[in-house]
């Protein structure tokens, strides 16, 4: 089959058997937006080894950058003097320039990957109820975004390259 095809069906599978996993026996600790986000850098990255060393590594980065973040929104008084949303932008603002600054490293060179992880960590924290606390964020725990967001990029990682690997072995030779 051509290269198309067999990328689509490969992604279709491997899409169907994750979602088996993260609403089945590994609900919970494994979330499936998530590990698409990873799942979709990979191939916007290149597709290759490269491409998979960057995805995780710097969508990790991403993660414990803006875990760090939100464990500093949590020490942020409710009557703080600036007020609790000035002083929250400002340490957003401070952790996304370290993050970008950050790839001056050749190691976390790839801030896309990075503002992905951050961006899925945020969207985690904020858009599930009572995840942005200090019993969340400081305990060893699948809520923990260190965790569950970091294995979850890390495993949609994977699902790339053995989607490629499928789609490579599925496609002819004439193609």
């Amino acid at each position: 089959m051509n290269s198309l095809t067999a990328l689509s069906l490969s992604i279709g599978v491997l899409a169907g058997a994750a979602v088996f996993l993260a609403v089945g026996p590994l609900a919970g600790v494994f979330l499936i937006w998530a590990a698409t986000i990873s799942w979709a850098a990979y191939f916007a990255l290149g597709g290759n080894d490269e491409a998979a060393k960057n995805t995780a590594i710097c969508s990790v980065f991403g993660v414990v950058m803006a875990w760090y973040a939100a464990v500093q929104l949590t020490n942020i008084p409710a009557d703080a003097a600036l007020g609790f949303p000035l002083m929250a932008g400002i340490v957003v603002c401070i952790s996304v320039v370290v993050s970008c600054l950050a790839a001056n490293l050749p190691v976390l060179a790839c801030i896309p990957a990075t503002v992905l992880g951050y961006s899925a960590t945020f969207g985690y924290l904020l858009q599930t109820p009572d995840m942005l606390s200090p019993n969340i964020l400081l305990n060893v725990t699948w809520e923990n975004p260190l965790l569950v967001i970091s294995c979850s990029l890390l495993i949609g990682v994977g699902l790339g390259i053995a989607s490629g690997k499928l789609a490579a072995k599925w496609t002819t030779i004439s193609d």
